[in-house]
């Protein structure tokens, strides 16, 4: 029994010093170490066979394997040790960094598309003697419907599918829907002459190619005396005028809001077709697009915030931006501003 043992050793020693000079890479040593060190390696199940030796022959027959066991622990660590490092060093060499090489192109961002048109009306706006107002995006819905002339019961509502996020019991707490809230706010705390536009994010439960259920807005909001619909008509030609051209054909067509009265709805000539129709799939063949709603301040709205729709008047509007972006670079999905795609955004 012990001689059979020792014979399988120094079979193995011979196994290992023919192998040993065989390997070329780190994984297959370590492989081989593991074939024999291993829980279910060849030395290891012979060292589990020696409690079956007798008492005489078991002293023996473990220094034998013990002997074998260290000789190919100390070779297989020196070879492992040397094909690492020999590994290492041809990464490196492969890896190694030319430095005459130049660096590499610092990419330079640019402005959204969304944002190069906000600016561009905001900045509009500036010259035209207008303030930029902001507000908060979680409103209440007073703030967000009832001081807008727009009573629980209204049929506008549906129009505005909404996100309710709770709140404490009688006011519950949504995300805007527009930015007229910010025009509340600001007339509960100012005395007109009010001349304000106020931009910012706006929530709606609408997602389709044209709509998005987060988009941005600007409305704008003019307060004074013998403020008429003339203004409110000259205001938004020229701001139509200064983003698309000069030569744009723009129509006033009657509509209704409930925070305004009379109210209007502005199209513009078709940027497609140039107001020709005929097969315009852009238009519907009609020659204008659809680009925002406007009209004189409700007297509703003037009570609910403390002026007197006697002494004054004034006029609001709202547009979207994605819309005012879409067509002025061409763009038929909305859902290109939101998708963070650098090919889209970088040709812009």
């Amino acid at each position: 029994m012990k001689q059979e043992l020792i014979d399988r050793i120094e079979s193995l020693r011979q196994e290992a010093t023919a192998r040993l000079s065989t390997f070329q890479t780190f994984k297959e040593a370590f492989d081989y170490k593991v074939s024999l060190l291993g829980r279910q390696g060849k030395l290891t199940e012979i060292l589990k066979t020696l409690g079956n030796l007798s008492p005489t022959e078991r002293p023996e027959a473990g220094r034998v394997v013990n002997q074998f066991k260290q000789e190919i622990e100390t070779s297989l660590s020196a070879l492992l040790t040397q094909l690492e490092a020999s590994e290492k060093a041809q990464k490196s060499k492969k890896q190694a960094f030319d430095w005459t090489l130049p660096g590499d192109p610092v990419l330079r961002g640019t402005l959204h598309p969304v944002t190069q048109v906000r600016n561009e009306i905001e900045q509009i706006f500036l010259e035209l003697g207008f303030s930029i107002a902001e507000g908060p995006e979680v409103e209440t819905d007073y703030y967000n419907f009832e001081a807008l002339n727009v009573p629980p019961d209204h049929p506008a509502r549906d129009m505005q599918d909404t996100f309710f996020v709770g709140g404490i019991t009688g006011a519950p707490l949504l995300l805007r829907t527009h930015t007229s809230p910010v025009q509340i706010h600001l007339m509960e705390k100012v005395k007109p002459p009010v001349a304000i536009i106020a931009p910012g994010a706006v929530y709606r439960r609408d997602s389709d190619v044209s709509h998005s259920p987060m988009f941005h807005q600007i409305e704008g909001l003019m307060v004074d005396t013998g403020i008429t619909f003339r203004d409110l008509k000259g205001v938004l030609t020229l701001l139509l005028h200064k983003i698309f051209g000069d030569a744009l054909a723009v129509r006033f067509r009657p509509s209704f809001f409930p925070f305004t009265e009379p109210s209007a709805e502005v199209d513009i000539e078709c940027v497609l077709c140039h107001g020709k129709g005929g097969g315009c799939g852009v238009c519907k063949r009609s020659g204008f697009l659809e680009i925002l709603g406007c009209g004189m301040v409700d007297p509703a709205v003037f009570k609910a915030v403390g002026y007197d729709p006697k002494k004054v008047s004034g006029f609001a509007f709202g547009m979207g931006l994605e819309r005012i972006a879409m067509l002025k670079f061409g763009i038929d999905n909305i859902r290109a501003f939101f998708e963070s795609d650098r090919r889209f955004l970088e040709q812009f």
